[in-house]
């Protein structure tokens, strides 16, 4: 099955009427002897004039498709004779018939989203009750659908079914039953995480998790620690690296501390969660400093920066963070680091959600922090501290805070340490792939705009985090749970998404591209649901 946005409507168009004709025949000739063979291999149904066809359509080709009529006699009068006797009486009734998939989309949710369309066709009608004759072979499947049998077995040894009924209520108490099953028989298919943590991982990275624990003392973790270190600085540029058990808060926390150690005063740059947050660390250590604060989302210049930087010539130092994760928002360090030097200011860096996204260059950054468990792609728990120059012992920083302690420890690690984490990640540093990375936020950008979704975006944002700023008419909550319930795990739950109606789509750790746009397809479709609820005409 390709990654095809598939689209749900009502048949229309000549083409569409072909396709179902060859879809017919293969279905209930080829495969379930109902018909006989025929050398155009085209099956009309006798009922054609009467039906309303519901497709599902990967481009221009019909891969599903569920008919609906509403004029008796229907086929199950002439296969029981007494039908009514068998319903409850004043029911408004129609018959769904010829339900056909095609083999390469069926244990997906495309039996359901038929279902569901037609449904809503249903109930505009004002039909109250569904008539089926289900195929034994997938009597299971109807009933986790919703559907009920009554009567006896109808059809041909070679082809026998089951009449089943269907109303509203009985699909809707099935609905969360049946998308737990869909998710369960998609979960190898459907790349499940787009969150900014934990992220999807390699299976080198899981293998060296899973690997017998060792001490910290031992020489074979010195030695792993050291090559991590090594490629750490190889990749950034960072002339030194300490890896810490901790969070990004964490990290965070050691930078704050050696601020401390700085006279004069400070520039927060905040314009998102994580921008304040970083004025919060500032407080609690209780730093002296000025800001820049803007809304969310809304850019701050060089020539705001630099005039601050101007009128307080007691600054000096900067912090911000590189990638504000909870907008997608980009800072450009390069030139932020040109201005610091021209003021001669300490530029420091909360690169959580860059480092291992795209090539970063911190030989001349005073300080930054980072993190193994977001665009890393290792499991979170180790805080990674990148600084310019050789850290001078502080007897005032808290033992575990002081940078000093762990680049200054006579080869070994001062704390007790994870040799599942810094195995995991070692081998992580192996496999990150930022044109790989690039050429997927790029595709999935493109295909979330065609679909109609609002992007926040510009040169001043991340491709690998993409927020989706959803109109008023839909709930993000909602949506994030919708396609959780699909098997897609979106960054939507924090407070500030939810305050702002917004949901994240975070590509980091290991993608696969293939597996990604598949993926997106059952986002912008359950998008196209939520949006207009009703039948595509």
């Amino acid at each position: 099955m390709n990654s095809q946005i598939l689209q749900y409507k009502i048949a229309r168009d000549p083409d569409e009427y072909q396709q179902i004709y060859s879809l017919n025949y293969q279905t209930f000739v080829e495969e379930i002897p109902q018909h006989e063979i025929n050398d155009s291999r085209m099956l009309k149904d006798r009922f054609h004039d009467e039906n309303t066809y519901v497709i599902a359509k990967a481009g221009d080709e019909v891969v599903g498709m569920i008919a609906v009529r509403s004029d008796r006699p229907f086929s199950l009068d002439q296969k029981l004779g007494n039908l009514d006797e068998y319903l409850p009486p004043h029911s408004v009734l129609c018959e769904i018939r010829l339900l056909s998939v095609k083999e390469a989309y069926r244990s997906t949710r495309v039996f359901y989203q038929l279902c569901k369309v037609l449904l809503s066709h249903c109930l505009e009608k004002g039909y109250t009750m569904a008539l089926i004759s289900g195929t034994v072979r997938q009597l299971k499947l109807y009933k986790r659908m919703g559907f009920r049998p009554f009567a006896e077995l109808v059809g041909k040894d070679a082809a026998r079914f089951q009449p089943m009924y269907l109303t509203r209520e009985s699909f809707e108490n099935s609905t969360k039953a049946f998308r737990r099953l869909m998710v369960r028989k998609s979960e190898e298919t459907l790349p499940h995480v787009f969150l900014p943590g934990p992220v999807p991982r390699h299976k080198r990275v899981e293998d060296a998790f899973k690997k017998e624990a060792i001490s910290h003392r031992s020489s074979l973790f010195l030695q792993e620690m050291e090559e991590v270190r090594k490629n750490l600085r190889k990749m950034t540029s960072a002339n030194h690296v300490q890896v810490a058990v901790g969070t990004g808060t964490l990290a965070n926390d050691m930078v704050a501390a050696q601020l401390t150690k700085l006279s004069g005063r400070g520039l927060i740059l905040a314009n998102g969660e994580f921008g304040y947050r970083l004025m919060d660390h500032g407080n609690r250590f209780d730093l002296s400093f000025h800001t820049i604060e803007k809304e969310w989302n809304d850019r701050i210049t060089l020539d705001e920066i630099e005039t601050v930087l101007q009128c307080d010539p007691g600054i000096k130092w900067l912090w911000t963070v590189h990638c504000e994760t909870s907008t997608g928002y980009l800072y450009n360090i390069g030139k932020l680091l040109s201005l610091c030097q021209k003021y001669d200011v300490e530029l420091c860096v909360d690169a959580c959600s860059s480092v291992g996204a795209i090539p970063i260059d911190l030989k001349n950054v005073y300080l930054a922090s980072s993190v193994s468990g977001k665009a890393l792609g290792s499991y979170p728990g180790l805080a990674l501290i990148f600084h310019r120059d050789k850290i001078n012992p502080s007897d005032s920083i808290p033992r575990y805070l002081d940078v000093e302690m762990y680049a200054t420890n006579g080869g070994s690690v001062p704390f007790t340490h994870s040799s599942n984490l810094l195995g995991a990640l070692k081998e992580a540093l192996q496999v990150v792939d930022y044109e790989k990375n690039l050429i997927i936020s790029q595709k999935v950008r493109r295909l979330l705009k065609q679909e109609g979704l609002h992007l926040l975006e510009g040169e001043s944002y991340a491709p690998w985090v993409i927020t989706l700023a959803l109109n008023r008419e839909l709930c993000s909550r909602q949506f994030g749970d919708v396609c959780k319930g699909a098997g897609i795990l979106l960054s939507y739950e924090s407070k500030y998404l939810i305050n702002r109606n917004w949901v994240q789509v975070a590509l980091m750790g290991s993608q696969n591209e293939w597996k990604v746009l598949n993926a997106m397809s059952v986002l912008t479709r359950e998008f196209q649901s939520m949006r207009d609820p009703k039948v595509i005409q």
